[in-house]
């Protein structure tokens, strides 16, 4: 496989929902590729669909709430994204006196920590679901993707090496 084929992949890895930089990273890395040019095509994949899913994602559950085979569904999106985001909104505002920092820095660390079910595709969404700002929303979903590579970055080198390692 060529070297411009494995950058491909890595970064279209990287764009598949809940996959991410869970899978992007950790390919480019086990098929040679250095890590600190693997990293950043990983995190622009990422980072590259975030705007459409900010803008549209409400978009199209409202669209879709008076549908008759997808309406109950989307309405129970919305509904539950709009209590959910009130209430963890209150809650950042107590803990930040008033500043909704507590609410972005939750964003940041929900898609910083790779785990399953959380990432930029996730937490872009439940930002347009709560109607936050679109900046400070970009911004926390950056420094939390900026977060995840890293932490995928020295999982995947580590995992490289043990591999090697016990090859050998």
């Amino acid at each position: 496989m060529s070297t411009l084929l494995k950058y491909l992949c890595s970064f279209l890895i990287s764009m598949v929902p809940l996959v991410e930089l869970r899978g992007g990273v950790p390919w480019g890395v086990a098929t040679g590729l250095p890590w600190y040019k693997v990293l950043p095509i990983c995190m622009l994949g990422n980072m590259l669909p975030i705007p459409f899913i900010f803008f549209f994602a409400r978009k199209v559950l409202e669209w879709g709430k008076d549908k008759p085979v997808i309406g109950k569904f989307f309405t129970f999106c919305l509904e539950k994204g709009e209590k959910g985001g009130q209430a963890l909104t209150d809650k950042a505002q107590k803990l930040t006196k008033g500043s909704d920092l507590g609410l972005y820095l939750a964003l940041l660390l929900f898609v910083g920590i790779p785990l399953p079910g959380t990432g930029a595709w996730t937490g872009t969404l439940g930002a347009s679901i709560l109607d936050l700002d679109f900046k400070k929303s970009v911004i926390a979903v950056l420094c939390g993707v900026l977060l995840a590579g890293i932490i995928m970055t020295v999982l995947s080198l580590l995992g490289v090496s043990a591999v090697v390692a016990a090859k050998s």
